[in-house]
C-alpha cells in the first residue's frame, strides 16, 4: 500500500452507505497513525487488548470525541478496567461475562453499549453464543439493566467462500429480527457489527450497521 492512511480512509468512506459506521481497528497501530485517522474524520476506534489500548487511550485524551470500541475477547478479571476506558463492547460472548459487566457497570454507575457475539457456524477459534444458546439466555440477559444491549456481532470462520460468508451475515440479521420480535424491555437490537477488511462489502449487503476495518486502512500489521 503506497497510499496514506488518510487516502485509504477517504476511499473507503466514499463507498459506504450513510447507515454504516466505520470503526477503525487500531490494535498494533501507533498513536501517530491513530491521529492521522482522526484527522481523516474517524471518530470510532476498535481495540482488542486492554493493556495496549489503555496506554494509547491515555495518550489520546486530548481527542475527547473519540468513541472507543472493545472488540477482542474480554477476560472477566479485566472487565472493570475496560469499563473505565471503553464505551462499546462488541464481544460480549457469554451470559457469565454479560452478568459480570452488568454488576461492575452498576457499581460504577456506567451504562456501556453492548453487542452480543454469536457463532452462526461451528468454529473452534471463535467464542460466542450459538443461535439456540442465545435464544435460551435472552430472559437472563434482559435482566442486565446496566447494559445497553443494542446489537449482535459475528465473525465468520476463516476460509469460507463469498456465498457462505454472505449466508453467515444474513443469518445474523435474521437472528436480530427474531430477538426484536420477542419485545424484550432491555434488549433492542439496532446494530449489526459484522464485516472486516476482507468481507465488509458482503456484510453491508446483509445489513451491517458497523464494520470493523484494520488492514485496509492501516496496512498489514504483525498481529
Amino acid at each position: 500500500m503506497n497510499s496514506s492512511i488518510h487516502e485509504r480512509i477517504l476511499k473507503v468512506q466514499d463507498s459506504l452507505p450513510s447507515t454504516v459506521k466505520l470503526i477503525a481497528v487500531s490494535k498494533k497501530v501507533s498513536v501517530a497513525a491513530i491521529r492521522e485517522a482522526y484527522a481523516a474524520g474517524i471518530r470510532d476506534f476498535g481495540e482488542s487488548r486492554i493493556q495496549e489500548a489503555v496506554a494509547k487511550i491515555d495518550d489520546l485524551k486530548d481527542l475527547s470525541d473519540i468513541t472507543w470500541h472493545f472488540i477482542g475477547h474480554l477476560q472477566s478479571n479485566k472487565a472493570k478496567k475496560a469499563l473505565s476506558y471503553f464505551q462499546w463492547f462488541h464481544s460480549v460472548d457469554s451470559l457469565k461475562l454479560a452478568q459480570r459487566l452488568n454488576l461492575l457497570a452498576q457499581e460504577g454507575r456506567t451504562t456501556p453499549k453492548v453487542c452480543l457475539q454469536v457463532k452462526i457456524l461451528p468454529d473452534p477459534d471463535k467464542s460466542g453464543w450459538t443461535i439456540s444458546q442465545l435464544l435460551e439466555d435472552l430472559v437472563e440477559l434482559n435482566l442486565c439493566k446496566s447494559l445497553q444491549i443494542e446489537g449482535l456481532m459475528t465473525i465468520p470462520p476463516l476460509g469460507l467462500d463469498s456465498s457462505k460468508t454472505l449466508s453467515v451475515f444474513n443469518k445474523t440479521r435474521e437472528l436480530a429480527e427474531k430477538i426484536d420480535n420477542r419485545k424484550l424491555s432491555n434488549i433492542k437490537i439496532k446494530q449489526l457489527s459484522m464485516g472486516m477488511s476482507g468481507d465488509y462489502q458482503l456484510a453491508i449487503q446483509s445489513g451491517a450497521t458497523m464494520i470493523r476495518l484494520g488492514t485496509i486502512l492501516f496496512g498489514k500489521r504483525d498481529l
